[in-house]
């Protein structure tokens, strides 16, 4: 017999072998749980009691203050909403919360978001152990329905704990709860009745609405028709998959064709990717989903076409023209059917909030078109109440339901984000878009901070090596502040040298599982913008102690070479030290030093010693494989006030450069070898694959029309053949043929090498070296602190801990620094477009550049003096397309003048302010000249690549120079 606080809850679940378990949950109700008011005289009031006495949220359906309870479907489809202040004295119930863990673990972290800020006054009740409010599900009772009986079981708690002195109302959308709590005597709403009370129409908007409410042909007077195939259950999904009659895979969207996509499956050995085209193939999905397809019979294998085509911009409603259900028919000389699919299952959504802004509709519209940011998201049709006010807006929606009958998805406003064109709000949705953790730096992540000042200890001493007097110094771009790395080569008594790296010891200071070392293990990595950096670790560390600043003593991580005078290295050391840099140095400003010839103390001796040994382990390097690739990089001179850009800058390499480059590269390798021979099962390792042979297809065509042959079987064999594709009377070309080369690779990715069964796959093909890990920038990179922590363990600098060497714990943050990193990268490149677009603004000026793609209606326009690539479409002032494409060949033929890649022509740049709503950089033909389509050149402005100033600047007071590391 059970007492009076002992319940036994018992289920039945069933194994994967197919067995049935009886699982018997024993729990102990108590009496003394708080409800969390202050209005209460019975509970005990502390630091958890949330809910206030007096409250001013009263409105025309409960005139006084009234706390709020909400139900599990409430938070899983209207986070957006409950995350306005608006809402305040919420009770969630345990079981609420519980039930949104399980289902959604990205709602959850928002919800638990806003429970954590205490001004919110979101309070957690414990009701499955309460005894005054836990219920026993009943025989033949569905877990749904005991989980509603259970909140308005809490309702009726509250009510006569606080004896009807605050009125509680229960918020859900679930008409059948509502009208049984209502028959209860409870207070019951569904959120958009509550909120309507409100004068608040973003808040409306913020609803997500069901899919009955997005009936946008009946308002159109239009016939309702399917568009899309309906999707298979989930059941033969599984089925397919084990048969092999679907594969699985990622869909990826291409950003230049809205009919297109491809999809890299999953556990294939025949397909690795699959082209998707037309809208019935394509089947609702949206860029990152994973989903299930089918393989098409061969004879209905499609054609990628090289067209560079936007849906349009107007509401055509759900009008899906024959063209756009299967495909586009374009003339001219085709390459061979693409093994295709189409997309039969959404096997997992991924989606996001979008940023983006809302098209022009007709005065009075209920609907509205979203145009996300991303090329690669399709419209999202949205019902607003204030589509006027935000006109001239960047909006932030989120997608909620994709029906068959409806061209677009459906979703909710979320928030404005700032008005369209202004730098604040672009940077804004350049980290929105990219999911930039940027918030502040929270109270319990300073608190673990070293209090100032920061003093070296006689223990610091005696447990680290001490190297104040060697002659160390560090070699940065200007400006930076977060000085990860430092170096020094002294002649030894044998004739031979000691080079050193010296990376900031920053797991001195970030210890594991502290607040500070978890922010900076789900940041991934420090983020550089044109403008700003988004540190991963606070300044106190990131540029200051852990900093290796000139002049100042700093704890670090040191890796000591014993090498002989023609590079080969003798002995490796790792250890603690204690450091302090002799100067800061400039990469120029290390050049410099390195050059002048009467300079001969023991920095630029110290400098010529590195950069000897540097040459040859570059040229060992480079005799094995490894690949020398190009990118366009600029950088960006910014007003000191307005952080406008004034003038553009290409990145210029020096010999210093690479001379960092090749002594990081060493170190990073020699730690690899050795975290791996210490840690076998969790060492941190950094791999690149091998790409497979048809992603060189590309390169391999562009050379043939120069008559070079790229052969690509090996890297050795690549970068063979890259350094031979040399055109005396183009200089530039080797320079294209490189960063065609550089959009072949695959992505590099951290891995535990628990998770790999071969040593060969450790391989980084680009460095052509067997064993890689990332060692040298622990301020910016977490995989780096990973790194240095089994390091330390391994030598016996540091204590072990059991996460450190858990290699799942361990892969799944080398999942999440892949993800950031790539992130990362995308915002970079985001923020340099915008400072870009800026810079033309109110500029018109002639540019020389290069044909770098020869698409069916558009050419690919490299500038390289802005690092810029554009699109020159090939059309008349009616729109039509002009030319004639040879895809073979790769050109464009227009008025018997025939345009080939690499040639290099002359543009006029702009930007097109015409709809504000979409203002962008647009380029017109200057040279070669073509009737009726080129324009006349602007001479004042003109620059030319030959020039020796590789600079355009506008008239300033003074300069500042952001740049980043």
């Amino acid at each position: 017999m059970l007492d009076d606080t002992r319940r036994l809850n018992s289920f039945l679940r069933k194994t994967r072998r197919g067995h049935v378990l009886k699982i018997t949950h024993e729990l102990y109700l108590r009496t003394d749980i708080t409800c969390g008011s202050h209005a209460c005289h019975q509970c005990t009031i502390d630091q958890r009691t949330l809910l206030d006495k007096q409250m001013t949220n009263g409105n025309s359906l409960v005139s006084s203050g009234h706390y709020l309870i909400v139900d599990t479907n409430i938070i899983l489809q209207q986070v957006d909403v409950l995350e306005d202040p608006l809402f305040t004295n919420v009770i969630v119930p345990q079981v609420v919360l519980d039930e949104v863990r399980h289902k959604s673990l990205a709602i959850y972290k928002r919800i638990r978001s806003i429970i954590a800020v205490p001004e919110r006054k979101f309070f957690v009740f414990i009701n499955e152990f309460n005894k005054n409010t836990f219920v026993l599900r009943k025989p033949g009772e569905s877990p749904n329905d005991r989980n509603d009986r259970a909140i308005r079981k809490i309702a009726q708690f509250y009510n006569e704990h606080l004896k009807q002195q605050i009125p509680i109302v229960l918020l859900t959308d679930d008409i059948a709860n509502r009208d049984l709590s209502r028959q209860d005597g409870l207070i019951a709403f569904s959120l958009k009745e509550y909120i309507s009370t409100f004068n608040r129409p973003e808040l409306l908007d913020r609803l997500v609405l069901k899919e009955e409410s997005f009936d946008l042909e009946k308002d159109l007077g239009k016939r309702k028709e399917i568009i899309f195939p309906e999707h298979v259950s989930v059941s033969e999904v599984q089925r397919g998959i084990k048969s092999g009659k679907y594969l699985q895979g990622t869909f990826q969207a291409s950003r230049e064709n809205y009919l297109e996509a491809n999809v890299f499956v999953q556990d294939s050995e025949k397909y690795n990717q699959l082209f998707v085209q037309g809208y019935r193939n394509l089947n609702r999905s949206v860029h990152d989903d994973v989903v299930a397809v089918e393989i098409l019979p061969e004879q209905e294998w499609a054609i990628p076409f090289s067209l560079v085509i936007d849906d349009k911009d107007d509401d055509q409603g759900d009008l899906v023209i024959e063209q756009e259900e299967t495909g586009l028919v374009v003339q001219g000389i085709s390459s061979k059917r693409t093994p295709s699919c189409r997309v039969v299952a959404i096997i997992k959504r991924n989606w996001r909030q979008y940023c983006g802004i809302l098209q022009q509709s007709l005065p009075g519209a209920k609907f509205h078109l979203f145009l996300p940011h991303e090329r690669r998201i399709p419209k999202v049709r949205i019902e607003s109440r204030q589509a006027e006010e935000l006109k001239n807006s960047r909006v932030m929606v989120q997608i909620d339901h994709w029906p068959r009958s409806s061209r677009y998805p459906h979703g909710h406003f979320i928030k404005t984000l700032g008005k369209l064109g202004d730098k604040e709000t672009e940077n804004e949705v350049i980290l929105a878009e990219n999911d930039i953790l940027h918030h502040e730096f929270p109270e319990a992540v300073l608190d673990c901070l070293p209090k100032l000042p920061w003093t070296i200890t006689e223990e610091d001493l005696a447990n680290r090596v001490d190297l104040r007097d060697f002659c160390i110094v560090s070699i940065d771009p200007p400006g930076c502040t977060d000085i990860d790395d430092a170096l020094h080569c002294r002649l030894l008594e044998n004739g031979n040298y000691e080079c050193g790296v010296h990376i900031a010891d920053v797991t001195h200071f970030v210890r594991p599982n502290t607040a500070l070392d978890l922010e900076a293990r789900e940041r991934g990595t420090t983020v550089y913008l044109t403008d700003r950096r988004i540190d991963m670790l606070p300044v106190l560390l990131s540029g200051n102690l852990c900093s290796l600043r000139g002049g100042e003593e700093r704890f670090a991580f040191s890796v000591r070479w014993e090498i002989t005078t023609d590079a080969k290295i003798v002995n490796t050391i790792f250890h603690k030290s204690i450091i302090k840099s002799k100067s800061a140095m400039t990469y120029e400003q290390a050049q410099t030093i390195k050059d002048d010839s009467g300079m001969n103390d023991e920095i630029a001796l110290s400098l010529r010693r590195l950069h000897s040994i540097a040459a040859q382990l570059r040229q060992t390097r480079l005799d094995r494989g490894a690949l020398v690739l190009e990118s366009s990089e600029v950088r960006f001179q910014l007003d000191t006030e307005t952080h406008d850009p004034l003038s553009v800058v290409n990145k210029e390499l020096r010999e210093t450069n690479w001379l960092v480059e090749e002594f990081m590269l060493l170190a990073n390798i020699s730690v690899a070898e050795k975290i791996y021979e210490l840690f076998p099962d969790c060492a941190c390792l950094r791999k690149h694959p091998a790409p497979p042979i048809s992603n060189f297809d590309p390169l391999v065509k562009a050379a043939e029309t120069k008559g070079f042959q790229v052969k690509a079987n090996t890297g050795k064999e690549l970068a063979d053949s890259l350094d031979g594709a040399v055109l005396l009377a183009h200089p530039y070309f080797n320079t294209m043929l490189r960063m065609l080369a550089t959009r072949c690779m695959m992505q590099a990715v951290y891995f535990c090498s628990g998770f790999e069964s071969d040593m060969k796959s450790f391989e980084h093909y680009g460095l052509a070296t067997p064993i890689y890990t990332h060692f040298t920038s622990p301020i910016r990179r977490y995989a780096d602190v990973l790194v240095h922590r089994l390091l330390a363990a391994g030598i016996n600098a540091d204590a072990t801990f059991p996460d450190l060497l858990n290699k799942r714990v361990l892969q799944q943050i080398c999942n999440n620094l892949n993800y950031r990193h790539r992130m990362a990268q995308y915002a970079a490149r985001a923020s340099v477009d915008l400072h870009t677009q800026l810079f033309f603004k109110n500029m018109n000026t002639d540019e020389d550049g290069y044909v770098f793609a020869v698409r069916k209606n558009a050419l690919q326009i490299l500038l390289p003096r802005y690092g810029l690539e554009t699109t020159l479409f090939l059309r008349d002032k009616d729109g039509k397309s002009i030319g004639e494409f040879n895809e073979e060949e790769a050109t464009q033929t227009i008025n018997n003048l025939t345009i080939h890649m690499f040639d290099p022509v002359t543009v006029q740049i702009s930007v097109d302010t015409y709809n504000i709503q979409r203002q962008r950089i647009q380029i017109h033909l200057v040279k070669p000249f073509i009737e009726g389509f080129s324009v006349s050149a602007i001479v004042k402005n003109k620059t030319t690549i030959d020039e020796v100033d590789n600079t355009i600047t506008t008239p300033v007071k003074r300069l500042k120079v952001k740049s980043s590391k």
